[in-house]
């Protein structure tokens, strides 16, 4: 059956990201944990899938991680008019950005990850540079398959893999979906979403052992469907509001 041949692409891709993340995951772990330890806290841009919603407040998930939002609106006149831009070089967004992470609460020492299927896009490549320049640990999360066959579109010629100080892989394959179907003219089923989810949260178990190690409890949310979960995400948040993590 077709759902058979999914889970047995799907444990593929699982398998090949514990083989070439495991080093860096241990690594990160350690990094991340230093970082808490600090007071610092670690922020993640998503412009793919899942990861965004999948990572944050969820029941076991640790509150000094927090997703990096920002919107920039400009109401003008509905009439349409052309911009002269330079052909060929790609609209950036750092001036933007940078006033952006100077309102945020990203800090230098933070750790901040970007993700991006394919790694080549103008806008990711600017939330890096931004992320690195506002003296982040900057950690990528790309298809290592798919991105370097593909044209960086940003200035700078750049992709998201060239610019991490920590680089993990989803495990996509170039053009994300995994299977051919007969009857069905494209391939079918993406891997990047649950590769990259599955790779993050491996990371969040080395960051939470390398915490323990440190004497350090981290602070984890429960589900508020438990009997008490609201009260007892109000004393959570009290907690991480004394102690910094």
């Amino acid at each position: 059956m077709l759902v058979d041949r999914y889970f047995e692409e799907m444990d593929k891709v699982l398998a090949k990201s514990r083989k070439v993340n495991r080093e860096t995951l241990e690594k990160l772990g350690e990094v991340i944990a230093d970082c808490v330890a600090k007071g610092g806290q670690m922020f993640i841009y998503d412009s793919g899938h899942l990861v965004n919603q999948e990572m944050m407040y969820r029941a076991g998930g640790a509150l000094y991680f927090k997703t990096f939002k920002y919107s920039f609106t400009v109401n003008t006149d509905p009439q349409p008019r052309k911009r002269d831009t330079e052909p060929g070089i790609a609209v950036t967004e750092r001036d933007m950005l940078r006033v952006a992470f100077a309102h945020s609460d990203v800090r230098p020492g933070d750790v901040f990850i970007v993700g991006s299927v394919s790694g080549n896009s103008a806008g990711v490549v600017d939330m890096a540079l931004t992320a690195k320049e506002a003296g982040c640990t900057l950690v990528c999360i790309t298809s290592l398959e798919a991105s370097p066959r593909l044209e960086p579109k940003h200035p700078c010629g750049k992709r998201l893999f060239e610019l991490g100080d920590y680089v993990l892989d989803n495990c996509a394959p170039y053009g994300d979906a995994m299977m051919e179907v007969e009857g069905v003219e494209q391939k079918c089923f993406p891997a990047s979403g649950i590769g990259a989810a599955y790779t993050l949260w491996a990371m969040m178990a080395c960051a939470t052992e390398s915490l323990v190690k440190k004497g350090i409890s981290p602070t984890m949310l429960r589900s508020a469907n438990l009997p008490d979960g609201m009260e007892y995400l109000q004393t959570q948040h009290e907690r991480y509001q004394k102690l910094g993590y």
